[in-house]
């Protein structure tokens, strides 16, 4: 059983057991979190789609800890001017663990 939920503005296929990083989520290491925006739920040959997110399906996870990714470096350089910048981005991910899937 998996299910497709969305978070963070993007969209993540899901099931239980397994680890995902997504966007950060504001709770602290050891709570639980209920992802509501599920986009689909499959079962073996049956499968449910929402319009867009299914109603009563939720996937529960924990959290297990909140870090900031690899630095990636911005370089921009205009040609003749004399005018370069250099700027670091490191986005903060939530690392959550899928525990259960509640489908309708």
């Amino acid at each position: 059983m998996y299910a497709y939920v969305e978070t963070g503005g993007k969209q993540y296929k899901v099931s239980a057991g397994e680890s995902i990083k997504v966007e950060k989520i504001d709770a602290e290491p050891g709570s639980e979190v209920k992802l509501d925006k599920v986009l689909a739920v499959i079962k073996d040959s049956e499968a449910k789609f929402g319009t867009p997110y299914l109603d009563g399906a939720a996937v529960s996870a924990e959290v297990v800890e909140t870090a900031k990714q690899d630095k990636v470096m911005v370089f921009k350089q205009l040609p003749r001017k004399n005018s370069r910048k250099l700027r670091g981005h490191r986005q903060e991910m939530t690392t959550l663990k899928i525990k259960d899937i509640q489908g309708v």
